[in-house]
């Protein structure tokens, strides 16, 4: 009915593997995102973690301004680290996983 369940469970575990990996790599790719007027930079990595903010000193004399500064831009760099994650693991798990029809694991 499944074929090869013991070939299906190796391919699991290998594809389990590769995720780890890629994972373990995104904490390497980092994002910068900048205010549209520069005031305020983020640097995060792949996997959403914030590495530095950079933030201008006019921004510092307007606590109001800059945390909505640090909102927008915080926002925008973690959406693109989402969005970087989402097709690095999706490609690994599209390669690596069996199709078994009704069953999706990783969405």
């Amino acid at each position: 009915m499944f074929g090869d369940l013991k070939g299906m469970m190796g391919k699991l575990q290998e594809t389990q593997q590769k995720i780890e990996e890629t994972k373990q790599r995104l904490t390497t790719v980092y994002i910068d995102e900048k205010s549209s007027d520069g005031l305020l930079e983020v640097t995060c990595n792949a996997n959403r973690t914030i590495r530095s903010i950079t933030i201008a000193e006019e921004l510092l004399k307007d606590r109001e301004m800059l945390e909505d500064y640090l909102i927008a831009v915080i926002n925008k760099a973690i959406e693109r680290a989402g969005q970087i994650q989402e097709a690095e693991l999706g490609a690994v798990t599209k390669e690596g996983l069996p199709n078994i029809p009704g069953m999706n694991l990783f969405r």
